[in-house]
C-alpha cells in the first residue's frame, strides 16, 4: 500500500470556505451593470464638455459646489496627515490643470450670448478620477458586507482624498476662471 504524500506548501486546515463565497444574483448584476454605468457616466460628461453657453448661476453654483467638497473633507482630515497631505497636493495639482484648462479653453462672445468650450479629454479625465474612485469605495464596501469588517469611510483613504483634491481643484478653478472672463467682458462693455 502506497501512501499519498500531502502537496508541499498545502495545507488543508488553512484555506476556509468562507473565503470563496458564492457568486449572488445581486454580484452577478453588479459586476454586468458597472460597465454599463462606467459608459454612461462617460457619454453624459463626453455632451457637457462640449460648447455651451455661459451661465452666471452655473459658474457660482459650481465654484460653491467644489470649494464644498474640499472644504467638507478638510474638515474630516485635518488630524489625520497624510490624508490630508494627499488632499493638499490634489487641490494643488487640480489648480494647476484648471488654470491649464482655462488657457485651452475657446471664448465665443456672440450677438447670442456668451459661449465656451473646455478642453473635452482633460475634463472627462477629471470627472472619471473620482466617479472611478467612488464605484471603486462602492465595491468594497459591497464586498465586505456580512464579513465583520467595517465599511471605509469615504475620507479614511488618502487615494480617495487625492482624487477629491484633483477634481474639486480642477472644476472650482475652471468655475471661478469663467467668472473672471464674464467680469472681464463685463468691465469691457461698461466702458465702451
Amino acid at each position: 500500500m502506497s501512501r499519498a504524500h500531502p502537496t508541499p506548501g498545502y495545507n488543508a486546515g488553512s484555506i476556509s470556505t468562507s473565503a470563496f463565497r458564492p457568486m449572488t444574483i445581486t454580484t452577478l448584476a453588479l459586476l454586468l451593470l458597472t460597465p454599463i454605468l462606467v459608459w454612461r457616466i462617460y457619454t453624459r460628461l463626453k455632451t457637457q464638455m462640449a460648447r455651451q453657453r455661459s451661465i452666471l448661476s452655473r459658474h457660482y453654483t459650481g465654484v460653491l459646489v467644489f470649494l464644498g467638497m474640499i472644504l467638507v473633507s478638510l474638515s474630516e482630515v485635518l488630524t489625520r496627515p497624510y490624508a490630508l497631505g494627499a488632499l493638499a497636493a490634489g487641490t494643488a495639482l487640480g489648480v494647476f490643470w484648471g488654470v491649464f484648462a482655462l488657457r485651452r479653453t475657446v471664448y465665443d462672445d456672440t450677438e447670442i450670448g456668451y459661449f465656451f468650450t473646455p478642453p473635452t479629454r482633460l475634463g472627462i479625465i477629471m470627472a472619471m478620477v473620482l466617479v472611478a474612485r467612488v464605484l471603486y469605495l462602492g465595491v468594497e464596501i459591497y464586498a465586505s458586507q456580512g464579513s465583520g469588517v467595517p465599511a471605509p469611510r469615504f475620507t479614511d483613504s488618502p487615494l480617495t482624498m487625492l482624487c477629491v483634491g484633483l477634481t474639486g481643484g480642477y472644476f472650482g478653478t475652471y468655475s471661478v476662471g469663467l467668472l473672471l472672463w464674464r467680469r472681464k467682458l463685463r468691465q469691457a462693455i461698461e466702458k465702451a
